[in-house]
């Protein structure tokens, strides 16, 4: 309106953004790019000189440390080609988005045990094989080197010492009649010796199988005076108690008369004495 008389009316306008305009005095033309948010998530945008003489100036920054300027950035690299490696030994590196903007989703696999994996990290790969119970009943496992490069070298011990490594001990049983651990007498029997029992051996006393015992020596001691085997007022003794000397008990007359093994005949011919008066005949 330079015709009419209208003042402080005038415009300036930027050269470079028409849109950035002021009246009655110079326009603001300085721009901070950063403000539209040009870069993508996880970036960190950066605008150092903030004019439109400058446009396209702003750089964008990823958290690995890679920068472009006046654009997104690509942040990711393959995470898995880094020194030192990420994973750890005898564990795969995988990473599925090596093209996206994605970092920190590498995967470490465990080589012996895929099922075994861990994302941005190494994978733990320790397995403690004895968790399952690999070994037999009344067996011992143990895992010296619990880890996934050490698969098949548990231990299963029997107590008797039988050890088989990486699977259960077929047979934990030995012949534990051999060596016979029964007494003098006795006859030892092993009716598992196929199986994972032991200490089931039985003892058997040989003069009387109903005497017996198992896991040790039979008690093949016998009194033979227990059943009385003496006469009424005799006094029985079994000097040796076992069953390889049946038939040495005694039995004693008050009288003095004994016999070995069976009842005494303890009765003497009274009449010897003449126990009779004068005229009487004695009879016994």
């Amino acid at each position: 309106d330079t015709a009419s008389n209208k003042l402080h009316d005038f415009e300036c306008v930027c050269d470079k953004d028409p849109n950035l305009k002021a009246t009655d005095g110079p326009a603001t033309c300085d721009k901070d790019e950063c403000a539209s948010s040009p870069c993508d998530v996880g970036q960190t945008c950066n605008d150092p000189v903030k004019d439109l003489t400058s446009l396209k100036d702003f750089t964008c920054t990823c958290a690995n440390g890679v920068v472009t300027t006046g654009a997104s950035a690509i942040c990711e690299v393959d995470e898995c080609a880094v020194t030192p490696p990420p994973c750890g030994t005898d564990q795969t590196c995988s990473d599925p988005n090596t093209a996206a903007n994605k970092l920190h989703d590498f995967e470490c696999t465990c080589n012996s045990d895929t099922s075994l994996k861990a994302t941005d990290g190494p994978a733990t790969c320790d397995k403690d094989e004895c968790a399952s119970s690999p070994c037999g009943a009344g067996q011992t496992c143990n895992d010296p080197v619990q880890s996934v490069g050490s698969i098949g070298d548990f231990t299963c011990t029997c107590g008797n010492g039988v050890v088989a490594t990486g699977a259960a001990v077929v047979a934990c049983e030995v012949d534990e009649c051999m060596p016979s651990p029964c007494g003098t007498g006795q006859t030892c029997t092993d009716p598992d010796t196929a199986s994972n029992k032991l200490h089931d051996f039985e003892c058997v006393c040989d003069k009387d199988p109903n005497l017996k015992a198992t896991d040790g020596p039979a008690t093949c001691d016998k009194d033979e005076c227990v059943s009385a085997p003496c006469g009424m007022g005799q006094t029985c003794e079994d000097p040796v108690k076992e069953l390889s000397s049946i038939h040495d008990f005694t039995c004693t007359c008050s009288n003095g008369v004994v016999t070995t093994g069976a009842a005494a005949v303890c009765e003497t011919d009274v009449c010897d004495a003449s126990p009779c008066g004068v005229g009487q005949t004695c009879d016994d």
